[in-house]
């Protein structure tokens, strides 16, 4: 399915929800949807399904070895209607409620005591400690982040408006991650690195400032070209890309690292519509509690193949597997 709607000179108009999104819910939404008529939990025909849906190139996947070659209208499948990923959404979003109500949220939550600490210190939810000094200096290092991150939001606004291949950016909104989680990683990476500074640690953080550009899948791979290097004609330095289209049957995307002349991290992704609304609005409760230690082994699994299954179904990019990664040394 295609992009957003083209409403000024042949791009679309910045963080605007195609029309096929529109109707579609939240997966934090989806504790209000009927359970629907799927295969019995790993039962063999959802096994079967399972091993359908495999992405390209997967150990276990019945497709063909050739990743260009992918195709689902297998021959054997003949009888079988047409999928896409908008089409699976209400299913993901069904399965993913079915989920929640087997796996409440609730998780033991850390005791956190702050009554001794020093009037000025800092502590978060995690345990995370910044004494006095350090809080001060962290707080310093926030407000510079928020500056430097207007800078490169212009940048980055005006790299929407000229690029040459429709992109457009998605998620502004969420660009600077929140005073909390910054104040949390600047804490670990303190606790880990004595050493360093506050001010040294917020410009480590690599998506304390992030962005997302959205190509439709016919301009996706010359789009990243374009941004590359528009980055790089604007002074920005790329010390780090993932390209997972190719070796993540979980999670679809480019993720970039990038740096400002000051020596400011910060991160840009890649996406097409399918791939971003597969990150935003179907997976993202899972990845959080994918990530989250407390998460039991048993859940964890249910999780992956969870986000595999959604995955399986977001088209992959004409060319887009052989866009290579890149880490710069040190970085």
């Amino acid at each position: 399915m295609s992009g957003p709607p083209d409403r000024l000179a042949g791009r679309p108009v910045a963080n605007e929800v195609p029309a096929e999104r529109r109707d579609l819910p939240a997966a934090d939404a989806t504790d209000r949807l009927a359970v629907g008529t799927e295969p019995e939990r790993w039962s063999k025909a959802e096994l079967r399904e399972r091993l359908e849906r495999l992405p390209p190139g997967h150990p276990s996947s019945v497709s063909r070895d050739e990743p260009d070659a992918f195709d689902r209208h297998d021959p054997r499948l003949a009888d079988e209607p047409e999928r896409d990923y908008w089409g699976e959404v209400p299913r993901f979003l069904r399965a993913w409620a079915d989920h929640v109500r087997r796996w409440p949220p609730e998780r033991a939550a850390t005791e956190v005591d702050r009554s001794k600490d020093p009037a000025g210190s800092w502590r978060g939810d995690g345990n995370q400690y910044l004494d006095p000094e350090q809080h001060a200096q962290a707080n310093e290092a926030i407000a510079g982040v928020a500056q430097t991150e207007k800078k490169i939001t212009e940048h980055m606004k005006q790299a929407g408006r000229e690029n040459a291949c429709g992109g457009w950016l998605e998620g502004l909104a969420n660009r600077l991650k929140g005073e909390e989680r910054l104040k949390e990683k600047i804490a670990e990476r303190i606790e880990h690195e004595p050493d360093r500074t506050p001010t040294e640690a917020a410009r480590d953080i690599n998506d304390a400032i992030r962005y997302t550009f959205c190509f439709k899948e016919d301009n996706y791979v010359s789009g990243y070209w374009d941004l590359k290097e528009r980055l790089e004609s604007g002074g920005y330095r790329m010390i780090y890309s993932k390209n997972h289209w190719r070796d993540d049957p979980e999670y679809k995307g480019i993720n970039s690292r990038w740096v400002t002349m000051e020596s400011q991290r910060f991160e840009v992704q890649f996406h097409t519509p399918e791939s971003y609304h597969a990150k935003e609005k179907v997976t993202h409760s899972a990845y959080e509690r994918d990530r989250n230690p407390l998460t039991q082994r048993s859940e964890r699994r249910e999780i992956e193949a969870f986000q595999l299954d959604v995955s399986a179904f977001i088209a992959v990019p004409g060319g887009a597997y052989k866009i290579p990664d890149y880490k710069e040394e040190d970085s």
